[in-house]
């Protein structure tokens, strides 16, 4: 799946549709990510409980 980013403030946003949100039990309201760079490569997960990090 091909996404363009999105100009958000000073930085810039991915859109995530909710179908790829129920596949990764992420709930925006209430849930955080992990964000990983691995070489070229960004990965994303759903945050462990109680590994709070802004």
């Amino acid at each position: 799946m091909k996404k363009n980013l999105i100009r958000n403030g000073s930085g810039w946003a991915i859109f995530v549709p909710k179908p790829i949100l129920e596949l990764l039990d992420i709930n925006p309201e209430q849930d955080q990510i992990e964000m990983e760079v691995e070489g070229k490569v960004m990965k994303i997960k759903k945050a462990e409980k109680g590994q709070e990090e802004t």
